[in-house]
């Protein structure tokens, strides 16, 4: 019997079940919320798992869009309390949430899109507190290239290759070290969950909490997190400087 139908694939699933983790892993045995930014968070899929387990949110976004889809899935949710939107980008982040105002900084997918990443690193270094965590979820250039390849664009794949402004899992690293954090945790998202068909999960039952077993268990293994279409990089804002 195929199970039923999911809002989330096992990739988001696990992004989603990781930083929640992590969060709470910051308050043993606290109950208090976090004030957290989500950077580019478009329509709210992030921000209403935060919002659910007591954190405020702030996200912030380009798209008018997007923000009035938030503001309807916020208000459906019943947390209108929890939830805002504020139209803006990574250049309008320390004007918009101010110096040491955010406990937690959620930039995923945006990265890739900024013109400086460095100078956008040091904005979220900026509003967060000293203790404040960076949540940051960035496409591979390898599994780029091997997509492209495998789907016949040899020379695209060369291109990926040899393009300097596709990160990888050391090159984020030392983006984001170089901006004052200290690593705690980084993980691969997607390296097999990415590439089961959807069919599969559909027709075996039980197939969607193996496939998600498996993917915690590799996310961590250096081969796999190298080649996955996703890598997260849990970061913290060191209470006292560095060095």
């Amino acid at each position: 019997m195929a199970e039923p139908r999911r809002r989330r694939s096992v990739s988001q699933t696990f992004l989603v079940d990781l930083l929640l983790g992590q969060l709470d892993g910051l308050l043993p045995g606290d109950s208090r919320s976090l004030d957290v930014v989500d950077l580019g968070g478009g329509t709210g899929g992030l921000a209403i798992s935060l919002a659910e387990r007591g954190h405020r949110v702030t996200v912030i976004d380009p798209s008018p869009d997007a923000l009035a889809s938030l503001d309807r899935r916020t208000s459906d949710a019943g947390l209108g309390g929890r939830i805002r939107g504020v139209q803006g980008d990574a250049a309008d982040l320390v004007s918009l949430v101010g110096a040491e105002g955010a406990d937690v900084v959620v930039c995923h997918r945006v990265l890739e899109v900024v013109d400086s990443p460095a100078e956008a690193l040091a904005a979220m270094a900026t509003v967060l507190r000293p203790g404040g965590v960076l949540s940051l979820l960035v496409s591979q250039r390898h599994s780029v290239v091997l997509t492209q390849a495998l789907a016949g664009h040899l020379e695209l794949a060369r291109q990926a290759y040899a393009d300097p402004a596709r990160f990888d899992h050391d090159s984020v690293l030392r983006l984001v070290t170089g901006s004052g954090f200290a690593v705690l945790a980084s993980h691969g998202i997607g390296a097999v969950a990415d590439h089961v068909p959807e069919s599969v999960l559909e027709s075996e039952a039980g197939a969607y909490a193996v496939l998600a077993a498996l993917e915690a268990d590799i996310a961590q293994d250096p081969a796999f997190r190298a080649l996955a279409p996703q890598v997260h990089v849990f970061a913290q804002r060191p209470a006292r400087p560095l060095g």
